[in-house]
């Protein structure tokens, strides 16, 4: 896990565990999050990741552990925590007939921004999601993209010092999801503490200044995404083909000589290749060299494969 100890703190979670059922949904889950930084939970669907984002705003309670946000203690003083963050959930919750203005308006005056300033706060929030000229559209016009960005404008109109972002781009195509990356990278390079779930790696990699590897509710692995890789996957992955059963033995003689693997399809990728010996790579046969990423990372932590 990251060192935090000399770093002031956004939100902290500690040994908490989240149960529905028989289900345990977070498992002893701890998470510091730093001020200023944007912080990445990167799992799949299932993984705590939402569950974990209701706990923070009070919207579901801990069985046990604790949870500070803000200096707020969580549950008990949720209402104060929520006045300081900014939300943007998974599933759309905009008044359709309203226009974007007046969404952002009523959340405005929800959130106690002084009636003097709450016009200047809209008209911010409508430059920051690049929605002024849909300023006086019914939310129920926009397209997938602007809707995503008027709900991240909500949530910034009483300029919070951390957003909690769950899975912000889910569902969007690659250019939508582009626009939402940009908007995202300005929270950050304004030093707005930001905590975004995603599975998808390449917003990780993109976006995050850290990222907490998250699986069955809990947390296996944390730090700089370069990092995170280095250490677990080395800085080359050598990927094999051939038939299964050539794959598999592949698989079997890297792993005796002490070189993690993973599947890739249809393909069988050599961790930390960087280090084979060149006769190694000769009696694999057909292979490509790339540079190892931070998907080797969670399949190798997790054996769970990952949407890129």
């Amino acid at each position: 896990m990251s060192e935090t100890s000399s770093t002031a703190l956004a939100l902290s979670l500690t040994n908490v565990v989240k149960t529905f059922g028989e289900t345990r949904a977070v498992d002893g889950l701890n998470l510091d999050v730093p001020v200023g930084i944007c912080m990445g939970l990167l799992g799949p669907n299932g993984a705590g990741k939402s569950t974990t984002m209701r706990m923070l705003t009070g919207q579901a309670v801990a069985d046990s552990g604790t949870i500070r946000v803000l200096d707020y203690d969580i549950p008990r003083e949720s209402k104060q925590a929520r006045a300081s963050m900014g939300v943007v959930p998974q599933r759309e919750n905009l008044d359709e007939e309203l226009t974007c203005r007046q969404n952002l308006t009523v959340w405005a005056t929800l959130l106690r921004v002084a009636r003097r300033d709450r016009d200047d706060a809209v008209d911010r929030a409508l430059a920051s999601a690049q929605l002024v000229d849909r300023a006086d559209s019914k939310a129920s016009t926009l397209s997938g993209g602007m809707r995503r960005r008027l709900l991240i404008a909500r949530a910034l109109v009483h300029e919070p010092s951390l957003v909690l972002l769950d899975e912000p781009t889910v569902g969007l195509d690659p250019q939508i999801r582009g626009d939402i990356w940009t908007l995202i990278d300005h929270l950050r390079s304004t030093g707005v503490t930001v905590l975004m779930s995603t599975h998808y790696i390449e917003e990780a990699e993109r976006l995050c200044d850290d990222v907490a590897v998250v699986s069955h509710g809990r947390v296996i692995a944390q730090g700089n995404p370069s990092a995170l890789v280095s250490e677990h996957a080395g800085t080359e992955a050598l990927e094999c083909y051939g038939t299964p059963d050539r794959l598999a033995q592949i698989s079997t003689r890297a792993e005796e000589l002490g070189f993690p693997t993973r599947k890739t399809g249809p393909s069988v990728s050599v961790l930390r290749a960087e280090s084979l010996p060149l006769h190694v790579i000769t009696e694999f046969g057909e292979s490509i060299r790339r540079p190892a990423n931070l998907e080797d990372v969670f399949v190798l932590l997790t054996g769970e494969r990952l949407e890129s």
